[in-house]
């Protein structure tokens, strides 16, 4: 008889899928779009939830559900090569070009940027940012048990401090919501503008490279049935993801209310150490960030030890483990140094291109039995996808690269006429006729052989 997990190992999991997902991105951009929203904050922390906390519920979901030994297995049903560019291109996002790197920016952000002149923040940087990547080296070269007991120690440490910084804006609010006028694209389509935000926790990317961690810490639980897992992987993820929809929420409410005692500021980072030092004083607000700063630390830990991993596993006769360890904590060391400002406005169109991709993989493979597994569906959409994609990409790049690129008449003609594709939903409409397609074709000739 299969085993049922009891409300202890539900908390275990459901604290498990906590720290897997919430690192610095979860922290500052609810808190930016906040400043951004306004009085709109509603409308968009709506949408901010479905991409930020639906989204990477579905994708841990789709990997218990497909019975998939990991990303590169789910996502070689469209094919093999294809599987090998998504895995790569999701894992160097999730990893050394932006994630990984914005773990330390994020830290020097809160807890060293309002200390320092601004005309000293680029040597400051380099310096933090090189302490922080050799302390990461270090951990992934020789794990240790230390980062298992701080990761015990700092999430509730962390909870606390984040749950007084929410009660102190209940009780004592740095302003009235409906005083600050919403900017900028949030003022006529906040719910798109929050479901495009949402893009930049990576949380969806990361649910579908560590969706396979969730499902083996519930089979080694004692769960052994596939649908036994998928229930159990929903009941811990709806645990985990409403904590995490309730951060949210308040963080965006704080960072609107901060228009009370600040104008918008550069990225969510800075925003938040402005809030900190308001309710906690220096001393508190360094604490809060020193908390910070460890956490990011043990995420960048486990990034690197996961990328490292995956790439040698991948590609077995060229770089170790350890070699790879060296190469993304240095790749990951000189991006953080272009500022934590540049980093975000260069990873926005590398996600504008890779989650469009990445939901129709999760809504496919949690709909697989409605057509039968049928390869051809996974195929046709994906292909019809991937030019709506790149279209996205190119509409999201920074304007100084568009003009050099000479791109501005393929995004003038994309508005024209790709519908949604002005609030950077270009892909929709093309994937919705791709899997009309699909599903027409795997109707009319249903014993259809593909080859894989």
């Amino acid at each position: 008889m299969d085993k049922k997990l009891n409300f202890r190992e539900y908390i275990y999991l459901a604290s498990m899928l906590f720290g897997l997902f919430f690192g610095a991105g979860n922290l500052i951009f609810p808190v930016f779009m906040g400043q951004l929203a306004g009085s709109n904050i509603w409308f968009s922390i709506l949408g901010f939830l479905i991409t930020g906390v639906g989204l990477p519920l579905l994708g841990i979901v789709a990997m218990g559900i497909s019975r998939s030994s990991g990303l590169y297995d789910l996502a070689s049903r469209v094919n093999p090569l294809y599987s090998l560019f998504f895995t790569c291109a999701l894992y160097l996002t999730i990893g050394p070009f932006f994630a990984i790197p914005r773990t330390a920016t994020v830290s020097f952000e809160v807890g060293i940027a309002p200390l320092i002149p601004e005309s000293q923040t680029s040597l400051w940087l380099g310096i933090f940012s090189f302490l922080f990547f050799l302390c990461v080296l270090l951990f992934s070269l020789k794990p240790s048990n230390i980062l298992v007991y701080v990761g015990k120690i700092l999430n509730p440490i962390f909870l606390l401090f984040l749950s007084i910084l929410i009660i102190a804006s209940i009780i004592n609010p740095m302003g009235s919501l409906s005083d600050f006028p919403a900017t900028g694209a949030y003022e006529y389509n906040s719910f798109f503008q929050g479901f495009i935000e949402g893009y930049n926790t990576m949380d969806a990317l990361a649910s579908l490279a560590f969706g396979i961690v969730v499902i083996n810490a519930i089979k080694n639980l004692g769960v052994k049935d596939p649908k036994s897992i998928a229930l159990s992987t929903i009941k811990s993820g709806i645990l985990s993801t409403s904590l995490m929809a309730l951060i949210y929420a308040f963080l965006a409410i704080i960072g609107a209310q901060s228009l009370g005692i600040t104008s918008i500021s550069a990225n969510g980072g800075q925003a938040l150490a402005i809030v900190s030092e308001h309710y906690f004083g220096r001393a508190g607000a360094l604490l809060l960030a020193a908390t910070i700063t460890v956490a990011c630390l043990k995420t960048a830990v486990g990034l690197i030890t996961s990328c490292s991993e995956t790439f040698a596993s991948i590609f077995k006769n060229s770089l170790s483990y350890r070699s790879y360890a060296i190469l993304f904590c240095s790749i990951s060391f000189g991006i953080a140094n272009v500022g934590l400002n540049n980093i975000i406005s260069f990873s926005i169109p590398a996600l504008m291109f890779l989650y469009p991709l990445a939901i129709v993989l999760i809504l496919l493979s949690l709909f697989h039995g409605a057509f039968k597994g049928d390869r051809r569906v996974y195929k046709i959409v994906t292909a019809f996808t991937l030019p709506a994609a790149i279209m996205d990409l190119i509409g999201a790049l920074p304007e100084g690269l568009v003009g050099v690129l000479n791109l501005s008449l393929i995004i003038d003609w994309s508005k024209t006429y790709i519908p949604f594709y002005h609030i950077g939903m270009g892909w929709l409409v093309p994937s919705l006729v791709g899997l009309i397609i699909a599903l027409l074709v795997s109707k009319i000739n249903p014993n259809y052989q593909l080859d894989n």
